[in-house]
């Protein structure tokens, strides 16, 4: 039985997620061939293009449990909210998620917001408190994480709660289930991630490097 997301739980407005104004950004192109080392180092982009889940990415770099802190959970219904042209193709109406996944420690490490049809959230989330990785697994939920747009920018909130300056780098992507949409989710990474990842530019390398 499917539960369905009632709209009291509304927490904030439909267009308060924290979206990065973009210096830079690309598209399928820019994933599929990867960007210059001198714009993006190797590591970063393994990080940032490929397919694996950064839940347990940043499990393995930090050595600790990768946390939640859910911010908002929102029924937007069909509001386009300012969300990249792709959310169109998840079923409405729609429920907007935001979160902070962070170290067991508190480090925070980077924001999430995503957007799930309505009628369906709560079947795939029945404990928010987990990563959307963690929940999936937990259901044995086969996932194709279809990395669509990157971003190199700006956010006065995100520079407030990361500690850090930016610009920082995001990415969004489709999660796919049995050939079927069933997310759209953007994603933010904190500067902190240097201290595992290393410098975010190499300076002197090219693609052929």
């Amino acid at each position: 039985m499917t539960a369905t997301f009632k709209s009291s739980e509304h927490l904030t407005s439909p267009s308060s997620w924290h979206a990065l104004s973009p210096l830079w950004q690309g598209g399928e192109t820019c994933i599929e061939n990867g960007l210059p080392h001198s714009q993006l180092a190797p590591t970063w982009q393994m990080f940032l293009l490929g397919d694996g889940s950064p839940t347990r990415h940043l499990r393995l770099l930090t050595g600790e449990k990768t946390e939640v802190d859910l911010i908002d959970m929102s029924a937007i219904g069909m509001h386009p909210d300012n969300a990249p042209e792709q959310m169109q193709v998840v079923p409405g109406p729609r429920v907007r998620r935001q979160v902070w996944l962070r170290t067991a420690s508190g480090q925070r490490l980077a924001y999430a917001c995503s957007w799930w049809e309505a009628s369906h959230v709560d079947e795939y989330l029945q404990n928010r408190s987990l990563p959307i990785w963690a929940s999936l697994e937990r259901l044995r939920t086969e996932l194709y994480r279809d990395v669509q747009g990157i971003y190199y920018g700006h956010s006065a909130a995100l520079e407030s709660a990361f500690g850090f300056s930016g610009p920082f780098w995001g990415r969004h992507y489709l999660f796919w289930h049995h050939g079927q949409p069933l997310t759209l989710i953007y994603e933010v990474f904190s500067p902190y991630l240097t201290k595992y990842l290393g410098p975010m530019e190499v300076e002197g390398l090219g693609t052929g490097d």
